[in-house]
C-alpha cells in the first residue's frame, strides 16, 4: 500500500478546526449575493489572490472579513455541512470543531442564530454522513475579558450541547491569563477547556494555559520545544498537541514543510496530531495535511497510523469508541 493510499484509508479525528476557517471562496460568493452583501473582491480570483498572508494577523484581516457575510441560521449551515462533506471525502470520521461566537455577534447576529446552524448542520451529518461532532466555543484573546464574560453568558442555554470552550485569535500580547477567571467560570459551567498557545506566542503561553486554564490539550503548542521542562510536562501528562502543519507553513511559522517540528515531537513522545485549522485559507484539508506531512517528513506507515491513533486518543469521544476507532486504525 502506497503512503498515499494509506492516508486515505485511514479513519481521523479532526481536532483544531475552525469552522469559519472552511469558508470556500465560492460558497462566499453564494452567500454574499444571496443577502445583498457587496464584498470588496468582485470575482474568486481576487479573494484568493488576497489569501497571501505574512503572519497570524495578515491571515485574521481577511478571516474577519469574509466571516461577515454570514447573517442567517441557514449561512452557518450551509458552511458547516459543507465541511462535512469534506470530513466524509477524507475519511474524518469525528471532528470537534471551534466556532466563534464574537466574530458575528459583534455584528449583530444572536448567539441562538449561529448556534442552531452550526448545530442542525452537525446533527444532519450524524444521521447523513455518519459523521460525529462536538462544538468547542472560543473568546476571542484580542477582545475584552468582560466580552467573554457576555459570550460565556449567552452560550449558557445551549451548554448541554457545547462541550468545551477554547481561546484563539491574535496571540501575541493576549496571554492566556488575561481570560483565567472566564475559564475558571466556564468550568464550573460544566465546560472542558482547551487554549491555542505556542504558535507565535512563547512557551511561558503554554505554561499559563496548563496552570492557569487547566487545558485539556494544546492547540499548535509547536514551540514547545524550546523549553525542555515543558516537553518533560508535556510528555508526562500526555498532554496533546493539535498541530496544523499547511496552517504553520502558510502563517510563516515555519519556512518550509520539511523544517516542521512535528516528527520530532512525535519521536519524543508527544501525543501529536494532524489537523487542517482553517483549510479554506491555508490550501488542505484532514487529507491534505497528511499527505504533505508525510512527503516532507518521510514519515513512515507506522508514524501515520500512530497519528490516527492520537487523534482519536486526544479526542473527547467516550473511551470504548476510542477503541473502536483505534482497533480499525491498527487494522490498516
Amino acid at each position: 500500500m502506497t503512503r498515499t493510499e494509506l492516508i486515505k484509508k485511514l479513519p481521523k479525528a479532526e481536532l483544531h478546526l475552525h469552522i469559519e476557517g472552511t469558508f470556500e471562496p465560492e460558497l462566499m460568493f453564494e452567500i454574499a449575493r444571496r443577502n445583498r452583501i457587496v464584498t470588496r473582491f468582485s470575482t474568486i480570483a481576487d479573494i484568493k489572490k488576497a489569501y497571501n498572508f505574512h503572519n497570524l494577523q495578515s491571515f485574521l484581516d481577511i478571516y474577519y472579513e469574509g466571516a461577515n457575510v454570514l447573517l442567517h441560521e441557514r449561512d452557518f449551515y450551509d458552511l458547516t455541512m459543507a465541511y462535512l462533506i469534506r470530513c466524509k471525502e477524507d475519511n474524518v470520521v469525528h471532528t470537534e470543531i471551534f466556532f466563534d461566537p464574537q466574530t458575528h455577534t459583534d455584528r449583530g447576529v444572536t448567539f441562538e442564530t449561529i448556534f442552531k446552524g452550526i448545530h442542525g448542520a452537525l446533527k444532519d451529518a450524524e444521521k447523513e454522513l455518519c459523521i460525529t461532532s462536538h462544538m468547542i466555543m472560543c473568546f476571542l484573546r484580542h477582545l475584552s475579558e468582560e466580552d467573554a464574560f457576555k459570550t460565556l453568558k449567552d452560550s449558557l442555554p445551549f451548554k448541554k450541547d457545547i462541550l468545551a470552550v477554547g481561546l484563539d485569535s491574535s496571540e501575541v500580547g493576549h496571554p492566556p491569563a488575561k481570560f483565567q477567571r472566564v475559564f475558571e467560570a466556564a468550568m464550573k459551567e460544566g465546560y472542558l477547556t482547551v487554549a491555542h498557545a505556542g504558535e507565535e506566542g512563547p512557551p511561558a503561553y503554554i505554561w499559563e494555559a496548563l496552570d492557569l486554564l487547566k487545558i485539556k490539550r494544546i492547540d499548535h503548542g509547536v514551540r514547545a520545544l524550546e523549553d525542555e521542562k515543558l516537553m518533560d510536562r508535556i510528555i508526562s501528562d500526555k498532554i496533546p498537541l493539535t498541530v496544523c502543519p499547511l496552517s504553520n507553513l502558510k502563517l510563516c511559522v515555519f519556512k518550509k514543510l520539511s523544517d516542521h517540528n512535528l516528527k520530532k515531537l512525535l519521536q519524543r513522545g508527544v501525543k501529536v496530531t494532524i489537523n487542517s485549522d482553517d483549510p479554506a485559507y491555508f490550501g488542505g484539508y484532514a487529507n491534505q495535511n497528511y499527505l504533505e506531512t508525510a512527503e516532507a517528513l518521510d514519515l513512515s506507515e507506522d508514524e501515520l497510523k500512530t497519528l490516527a491513533v492520537n487523534s482519536f486518543e486526544a479526542s473527547f469521544l467516550d473511551d470504548k469508541i476510542k477503541l473502536e476507532w483505534i482497533k480499525k486504525v491498527q487494522s490498516c
